[in-house]
């Protein structure tokens, strides 16, 4: 009968090696491996550069903007005249404005000269931009709103950049009787609560309310006089300037 011999590092088990505890190896290029085939757990597929991938890495190397977007992205400035328009336009829509309060705005926006003349010239032409009507709004609207007199209406009307000859025919609709009438309403709705102090706190509270109001201060004093005596008030002396 013939002994089988097992030699010394020989495998236990068919495919295994006991002694280093590796597994099977795979074989050699050449040594029974086909070629034309590659490894699953390949460089390939682990890194993601197979033919798909590489079809993306390079689409994404081409613009991807059209020239009109690029042109859109970059900023190109408008041309000066149209921008200039629709700034005054924008403005012109919540209140009536002066020529200089639009040219204020134009130059605040970094507008060219050049163009915001143009614009603003335009607008006069097409009566856009009308100071006489402005001002004659602004004197009716406040001074019956408000009970501003003239002086304080010319002033307002200088900082809105009003022509002073506009201004003059503006403020000349209000006349002097209707300018007083303001003043006795504007004293009576006041003269209440000023009730209980000593008199000439209450010339120096209702003639100090007259005269912010711009009222010159003869006809601040004469008003206020008038209505401390309808109330019984001693007023010997009061016509001395306060």
């Amino acid at each position: 009968m013939t002994r089988r011999t097992e030699w010394s590092g020989s495998p236990a088990e068919p495919g295994g090696d006991s002694e280093s505890g590796y597994g099977p190896v795979e074989p050699e290029a050449g040594a029974g491996a086909r070629p034309g085939r590659r490894s699953r757990g390949g460089a390939g597929a682990g890194s993601g550069f197979g033919e798909g991938a590489g079809r993306r890495a390079r689409s994404g190397t081409r613009s991807s903007g059209s020239p009109s977007s690029s042109r859109a992205e970059t900023g190109e400035p408008r041309d000066p005249v149209e921008q200039a328009r629709n700034i005054c336009l924008r403005l012109l829509t919540g209140m009536p404005r002066t020529r200089k309060q639009l040219a204020d705005a134009l130059r605040k926006r970094e507008i060219p000269d050049e163009a915001a003349e143009e614009v603003l010239a335009r607008f006069v032409d097409v009566g856009l931009i009308d100071d006489a009507a402005f001002a004659g709004a602004w004197v009716e609207s406040r001074h019956h709103g408000r009970g501003l007199a003239r002086r304080a209406l010319v002033r307002e009307l200088r900082t809105k950049g009003v022509d002073s000859a506009v201004i003059d025919e503006a403020v000349g609709q209000l006349d002097p009787d209707q300018e007083e009438e303001t003043a006795r309403e504007l004293v009576a709705r006041k003269l209440r609560s000023t009730r209980g102090l000593d008199r000439d706190k209450r010339l120096r509270r209702l003639a100090g309310m007259l005269a912010r109001k711009g009222y010159g201060e003869g006809m601040a004093l004469r008003v206020v006089r008038q209505a401390l005596e309808e109330e019984g008030e001693d007023t010997e002396g009061l016509d001395e300037p306060f």
